[in-house]
């Protein structure tokens, strides 16, 4: 959304002021509003649960009841054949088993940018720049960044000169990426 709007937009939007950013007082209702800065860590759970919820999809379903339907079948036909449904049995839990793996690789992989984040962020806040722990940051506040820092949050760019972003870890492209203030996005694109 800030992509589209102009930084003198932007700034009037969040009431921050570009010299002297935010006052304390202000600091802390958004605080209490928006909360920290720092993704949401919530319980994990069993890796018997994760499996089992393997099993939640309709298609899924739909395989479990035809291996069954197949094992009654060939057993009232007396065959005793249950190759089909042994197969079916075991591609669903092998998917399963993927599932499982997969979601432990992205969790993995959230856990990781967690770490990334940077501790501490330059911000200036009642005309003063101070390093704060980026954990503490609120929307609105104006962050000061220097070559080699990370980006600590979501941010517009609202003055820059030469500002060149490695979005590796987002985005996989090894270049850095040129950025510019003045540029405005269209509704609804990839940010780059």
């Amino acid at each position: 959304m800030w992509e589209t709007l102009r930084k003198e937009e932007v700034l009037k939007k969040l009431k921050t002021d570009f010299r002297h950013g935010l006052n304390q007082e202000e600091v802390k209702l958004r605080q209490q509003e928006y909360g920290k800065n720092k993704l949401d860590n919530k319980p994990k759970e069993s890796l018997f649960v994760r499996f089992i919820k393997q099993f939640n999809d309709f298609m899924i379903i739909i395989l479990i009841v035809a291996s069954i339907i197949s094992a009654v079948v060939s057993n009232l036909q007396g065959e005793n054949d249950y190759i089909d449904s042994i197969i079916i049995i075991a591609i669903v839990v092998l998917n399963a088993i993927m599932g499982v793996i997969q979601e432990a690789k992205a969790e993995k992989s959230i856990e990781a940018l967690q770490e990334m984040t940077p501790p501490k962020a330059k911000v200036t806040r009642d005309g003063i720049t101070n390093e704060i722990k980026a954990e503490e940051l609120v929307p609105g506040d104006i962050i000061t960044l220097e070559a080699g820092n990370y980006v600590p949050a979501d941010s517009r760019i609202i003055e820059s000169f030469n500002l060149k972003i490695e979005e590796a870890s987002l985005t996989g492209e090894t270049e850095p990426v040129l950025k510019d203030a003045n540029k405005i996005c269209k509704p609804n694109i990839a940010l780059r």
